[in-house]
């Protein structure tokens, strides 16, 4: 029968009062206080009760499609009161309410519900045991309220919610009823119980109603689950590895004992974050993050890949792999697509932004860092003992990749990578910081593209002299004229970067379209440390600054100095510390050998760790640790994200005095 949705917009429920007329305005749903259980390319977001719906993020996708907006569960038409959330790893949680209109009279509680959660790749299952210290059996009443959505996951990011039809199907079995939307549906099994739909004529949720008799002293079980397909779906999950290290797994945690606790924590998360293309089983690779990026990025699943070598090399070379099937063939503006370019993000539709003018192809290359990553974690796997078939199968990509930096990385031929976007609706910024405000000089004004970042040179670099190495231990031509390239690069940017302003002397975030070096001190300058294209002295300067009272934050190094115009330490980055960012510093800081540094970072970002209960997410603000105490969530900052994740395998090999960039002995 069909069904549609009674409400067809609402808003945020953090919008302004009801008398502001930005509470018309749809706005983009904070996270920091949902639950989050996962399993690429599924996730579940809900409150600390287990319920979804009260806020905007809640639901159950699968892809880039939410499922469910909504699920409530009461008893005798009564809601459970939260005590309790206790995650086991990534993809299962166990919610703990009590259930006082089913008590006694006496002070302790003595009737518990425990709802556990579980996801799988396109599966949610959640079991309800109500525990009884009651002398008497008694009897209850549990019903379950279903409300599907169909919503696309840009939508949701948007803030918009609008109706949607979809089509109620019912199988031979009464308890496995099916919603339709497009190509994307799911069925409800609620074994033992009574289930309807439309229950009341504004009500087109889906009902599962259970009697239980609880025994005196005991405890009485049901369960359901939801089974979600969507054909169009363009990457899947990972089958479950046994060999996947599980916790207690590392060795080098009695360096800090928050370090045991966020190692734990990030492998969960980096297990349930992996994902496959259709047709390419056993090559995984990181997806960038939930809940906005649970897909293959270029840029993202490069560094996370690259950040956790020290744990393995498997990940990298499939990784490779798998973006190497898709680098670019041909030139298409439209997609932003150039031979030998490495993509940066896959989708099974288009992607629109909302408000901000973007509109994405499914694939879409605009991205300037991906290509010369690919290149430096091709060379760093294969340092760390990626198997030599395993590489050389990779050359012909290694050598499109080195073409495309040579040649149609610099788009105006004035010797440095840069980018603009020549279609008006692709991203302005093409850099790891790729909002739209975040190449400013340090008056807060923005810079004109086309736009030379300075850390892309430095991958550059690092990529011409590591990509020449590979070639000359494989027999290939042409490792001499790239490490040519790569010195007269060096000699250019020497001339061309540097700048002096009341924080110092230090390289510009970019050039220009004039060429002229933008004057911000930022975080990007980190990532030069450790690629080769800055003297020793140069990084001992670097080093200096980005543990500075303006660059550090106690919780990690920020994105921009507090003393540019355009700082606030909630920009996303403009102010703002990543984990991942600050842990790229940091790995930087110790490969140039200035090791104390690298461990003062990092002990910043266990501070962090701590204060997020080691699930650490993409960002947070950069406020001054001794004026807050606890790091200050960006409340729309997604988690977990695979590079901040990985971000923990970095510190650790940091901590235990390592090489970051090799595989653990």
């Amino acid at each position: 029968m069909p069904a549609t949705p009674a409400s067809t917009a609402t808003t945020d429920s953090t919008a302004a009062p009801a008398n502001n007329t930005a509470a018309l305005t749809p706005l983009q749903p904070f996270l920091n206080d949902a639950v989050i259980v996962l399993r690429a390319p599924t996730q579940v977001w809900s409150g600390r009760d287990g319920d979804l719906g009260e806020a905007s993020i809640h639901g159950i996708y699968h892809g880039d499609v939410r499922h469910v907006r909504a699920v409530t569960l009461t008893y005798d038409g009564h809601a459970p009161e939260p005590i309790s959330v206790s995650a086991h790893g990534a993809s299962r949680v166990t919610f703990g309410s009590l259930l006082r209109r089913a008590d006694d009279s006496s002070a302790d509680p003595k009737v518990r519900l425990l709802r556990e959660r579980q996801v799988t790749d396109g599966t949610v299952v959640e079991s309800l045991t109500v525990r009884s210290h009651l002398d008497t059996a008694f009897r209850i009443v549990l019903r379950l309220r279903i409300e599907p959505d169909f919503a696309p996951l840009q939508d949701v990011k948007a803030g918009i919610t609008k109706a949607r039809p979809w089509t109620y199907e019912r199988r031979a079995d009464a308890t496995t009823p099916t919603a339709r939307f497009g190509t994307a549906s799911f069925t409800l099994d609620a074994p033992n119980a009574q289930v309807d739909t439309g229950a009341a004529a504004d009500d087109t949720a889906m009902h599962a109603t259970w009697h239980l008799e609880v025994p005196p002293r005991g405890s009485a079980s049901v369960g359901w689950s939801i089974a979600m397909d969507d054909p169009s779906l363009v990457v899947r999950g990972v089958v479950a590895d046994a060999a996947w290290p599980r916790r207690g797994a590392h060795h080098e945690t009695e360096h800090d004992p928050r370090l045991g606790r966020w190692l734990d924590t990030a492998l969960d998360d980096l297990e349930a974050l992996r994902l496959e293309l259709p047709g390419h089983p056993q090559d995984a690779f990181y997806a960038a993050g939930t809940p906005w990026f649970f897909t293959l990025f270029g840029r993202d699943s490069i560094w996370a890949a690259r950040l956790s070598l020290p744990f393995d090399h498997s990940v990298a070379a499939s990784t490779l792999r798998v973006l190497a099937r898709l680098q670019g063939t041909v030139t298409d503006p439209a997609t932003a697509q150039q031979p030998g370019k490495i993509l940066h993000e896959l989708r099974s539709a288009p992607l629109e932004l909302p408000g901000e003018g973007v509109l994405l192809p499914p694939i879409y290359y605009g991205t300037v860092d991906a290509t010369p990553l690919f290149v430096c974690l091709l060379a760093d796997a294969w340092r760390a003992g990626m198997p030599e078939a395993e590489v050389r199968a990779l050359l012909p990509a290694l050598r499109r990749a080195l073409d495309w930096l040579l040649h149609d990385g610099d788009g105006d031929g004035d010797g440095f990578i840069d980018y603009i976007d020549t279609t008006g609706h692709g991203l302005a910024n093409q850099g790891w910081k790729d909002s739209g405000d975040s190449i400013q000089w340090r008056d807060g004004t923005l810079a004109e593209g086309p736009i030379a970042l300075c850390e892309v040179q430095g991958y550059a670099y690092e990529a011409a002299l590591g990509g020449a190495d590979v070639l000359t231990a494989f027999g290939e031509p042409g490792g001499e004229e790239l490490r040519d390239w790569a010195a007269r690069l060096k000699a250019r940017f020497a001339e061309a970067y540097w700048v002096e302003t009341p924080e110092g002397r230090y390289p510009g975030i970019a050039l220009d379209a004039h060429k002229r070096p933008v004057d911000t001190l930022t975080s990007n300058i980190g990532h030069l440390l450790g690629t080769g294209i800055l003297s020793p002295e140069e990084e001992a300067h670097i080093a200096g600054l980005l543990v500075g009272d303006s660059m550090s934050s106690g919780f990690g190094v920020r994105t921009m100095s507090s003393g540019a115009g355009g700082f606030w330490p909630l920009s996303y980055h403009g102010g703002s510390v990543w984990m991942h960012d600050t842990a790229i510093v940091a790995r930087g800081m110790a490969l140039a050998g200035r090791h104390a540094e690298a461990r003062y970072v990092v002990d910043e970002l266990l501070a962090a760790a701590e204060g997020f209960g080691y699930r650490v997410p993409e960002l947070h603000s950069g406020d001054p640790a001794r004026v807050t105490g606890t790091p200050v969530p960006y409340p729309a900052a997604c988690r977990p994200q695979a590079w901040s994740a990985a971000a923990a395998i970095t510190c650790a090999s940091i901590l235990a005095g390592r090489d970051p960039s090799a595989l653990k002995e």
